[in-house]
């Protein structure tokens, strides 16, 4: 890889990194989107080149929403991931998260940086899971700042197309799709045409009004009484009023309605009073 020249500042350091270890560190940070997220890069150093080829979460670090800081259970936990998993490599950076305030090195992350990865080729990876932007800083010369070029290494390059032995992901079909999608045909087939629909929901609207009226007819506490009265005569016809629900007279005793049937009073304007003459 080509290194940039700077003038009075010296080289750029030769970063490459794993695009596995980018995957992790992107969803290390996103695992926490209000505090950063800190760990420390592994890889190897070879004159002005870096290589970076894993990463360790920093467990137990100190969050202030705007800050990370390791701690002593933070580099115990870190040195002893290393012994076990990585013994060959070394410590060459660290990384942690801006969340929503963008990529860059405040204040406090560059006292970390100059106190625990002053190594000339040691750098500091940010990233901001909210933007998913990303960035690079290292030593060039005597000053800190982002680099400018990385290169992302992918482990698998080389591999040719249909040479995993992979097979295809499969969907939601159980069987063939063809077969799938002619039973669904069937099915739509198979319903009932759309006016029976129709029919079938007015009857049965109907058929919940008619019971509701009918509940109502039975259980309302109004009691409706019905008392047949000769339209001649204007007596009634019967000695007691009738319930309309049964059809049968309402008990009572007998003779009950006479008294209070209306009579029809003599027409004052009658022939025969007419006729008849005074007398003296």
């Amino acid at each position: 890889m080509r290194v940039r020249k700077h003038s009075g500042k010296g080289p750029q350091p030769a970063v490459f990194v794993e695009g596995e270890v980018l995957r992790q560190i992107r969803q290390h940070a996103r695992s926490n989107s209000k505090t950063e997220i800190c760990g420390v890069l592994i890889g190897t150093e070879d004159k002005n080149s870096l290589a970076i080829e894993a990463c360790i979460a920093g467990a137990n670090a100190t969050q202030a929403g705007t800050h990370v800081t390791f701690t002593q259970d933070t580099w115990a936990h870190i040195y002893q991931t290393k012994d076990a998993k990585y013994p060959d490599h070394r410590i060459v950076g660290w990384y942690h998260s801006h969340p929503g305030f963008g990529v860059f090195l405040s204040d406090h992350d560059t006292f970390i940086h100059k106190n625990f990865f002053s190594s000339p080729l040691q750098v500091a990876w940010v990233c901001d899971p909210h933007s998913d932007e990303e960035g690079c800083f290292g030593w060039v010369g005597q000053r800190l700042e982002r680099l400018s070029e990385i290169s992302v290494v992918d482990r698998k390059g080389g591999e040719g197309a249909g040479e995993t032995g992979k097979p295809e992901p499969m969907g939601n079909f159980d069987g063939n799709e063809e077969e799938d999608l002619a039973v669904e045909k069937q099915d739509r087939d198979k319903e009932a045409p759309r006016w029976l629909r129709i029919t079938f929901s007015v009857l049965s609207y109907t058929m919940v009004l008619m019971i509701g009226f009918l509940i109502a007819w039975f259980l309302l506490p109004a009691r409706v009484l019905i008392w047949p009265v000769d339209p001649q005569t204007g007596r009634p016809l019967t000695e007691r009023p009738i319930d309309p629900h049964t059809g049968l007279q309402v008990p009572g005793p007998p003779d009950s309605g006479k008294d209070s049937a209306p009579i029809e009073a003599p027409k004052s304007g009658s022939d025969k009073e007419k006729n008849v003459p005074r007398q003296k």
